[in-house]
């Protein structure tokens, strides 16, 4: 699968993980964005359901398994060259969740893991986008708790 200069998009998942009042990053060690803080998560495999590859991608990248909560959004990651050429194409579906076995540890395409606090993410050195989609996924838990009851999901095992 070509990921420089593809021909298409290629399809990625990843995921809002939530502990406490921290949420889960991880540090890109590949490009494209080598070396700054994401959400975990990569491809989607031909054959491969979506929500499958993110739970395959958790376990590679943290050594985790998590439940899914909920789906935050659906967005386009396009990253062009000096010459305005496509580098990098992605349509990336984001869901939010949580971490029901493991604990978060630095795995394939990742160089560092992070419990950044939710309460300070404005304080980190983060892409704009990144903070929004984690304080909609945040939204979309507290609503979850505001009727007194966690979401309940079965935890993407593979």
């Amino acid at each position: 699968m070509k990921r420089e200069y593809p021909d298409h998009p290629l399809v990625g998942v990843a995921a809002v993980l939530f502990t406490d009042t921290f949420v889960v990053l991880a540090r890109r060690d590949r490009e494209p964005g080598k070396g700054r803080w994401s959400l975990p998560g990569g491809l989607v495999e031909l054959g491969e359901a979506h929500v499958t590859a993110l739970g395959r991608e958790l376990r590679e990248e943290l050594s985790v398994t998590v439940a899914i909560g909920g789906l935050v959004g659906v967005f386009d990651k396009i990253f062009r060259d000096r010459q305005g050429g496509v580098a990098y194409h992605y349509v990336v579906v984001d869901y939010w969740g949580w971490i029901t076995e493991g604990c978060p540890t630095a795995g394939s395409d990742v160089s560092e893991v992070l419990l950044a606090p939710l309460a300070g993410l404005e304080g980190l050195d983060l892409d704009e986008e990144l903070i929004q989609t984690i304080r909609t996924a945040e939204k979309a838990l507290a609503g979850a708790h505001s009727l007194n009851t966690r979401p309940t999901s079965e935890p993407v095992n593979l």
